[in-house]
């Protein structure tokens, strides 16, 4: 692709370019969330910005590597709450409810981060596969994972033979499935999963299943 010149604003003064490249990913993450990847327009990001397309070809080369940077930013986000996370105080079985209910609450807060993922799941984890940056991202939260499993299996809390990318699969695809699926699950069931007044109800009962998976009895054989 030829290189851009880096465009400037009426009066010649060049648009701040962290907070213009900030408000892109702010209305290209909304777009793209709520359009699909296939149906979501540069046009229409560059409308409700207040720029151009040739703005936003200038900081991210096109379509689908503004996708990208989308997805790259939303994964950043949840991999800083986990980065965040202290838990070092606390016993193994409170230390694993606490980062399921870090896994709750960050997926609730940010429905486009689940509809995104949904999306790049349809294209085959394309984006993913070919950004060098998420590769290097990798899950804080699997070392956080580790640590607590070592630390309740060593004092005999734990009684599960599970790693931890299982776990957290585990604890991922409960809190995954309430916000993609509220829709089709109320349709069908008449349940509203993200309904406020439930809410505690299902952090609480999140935490239990997977305490109670970790810490069952098991008989040998």
């Amino acid at each position: 692709m030829t290189s851009v010149e880096e465009p400037v604003r009426p009066g010649g003064r060049v648009r701040d370019a962290a907070r213009t490249k900030a408000e892109i990913l702010d209305v290209a993450t909304q777009e793209f969330a709520r359009a699909g990847y296939d149906g979501a327009r540069v046009d229409e990001i560059a409308a409700r910005t207040r720029t151009t397309k040739r703005m936003i070809y200038y900081y991210f080369g096109g379509k689908e590597q503004l996708f990208t940077a989308v997805l790259e930013r939303a994964y950043e986000a949840i991999r800083d709450a986990e980065q965040q996370l202290d838990v070092e105080h606390l016993d193994p079985v409170a230390a694993i409810r606490r980062l399921a209910e870090l896994t709750f609450d960050h997926l609730e807060r940010h429905p486009d981060f689940v509809r995104l993922v949904s999306i790049e799941n349809i294209h085959g984890a394309e984006h993913i596969a070919a950004s060098g940056k998420l590769g290097r991202i990798g899950s804080p939260a699997l070392d956080v994972i580790r640590r607590i499993l070592t630390a309740g299996q060593e004092s005999g809390l734990f009684t599960a033979d599970v790693d931890a990318v299982d776990l957290h699969a585990m604890i991922s695809s409960f809190c995954f499935f309430r916000v993609a699926n509220r829709h089709t699950f109320g349709a069908l069931f008449g349940r509203d999963l993200v309904d406020p007044a439930r809410r505690e109800h299902y952090r609480t009962m999140l935490g239990d299943m997977v305490i109670a998976y970790l810490t069952a009895e098991r008989t040998a054989g």
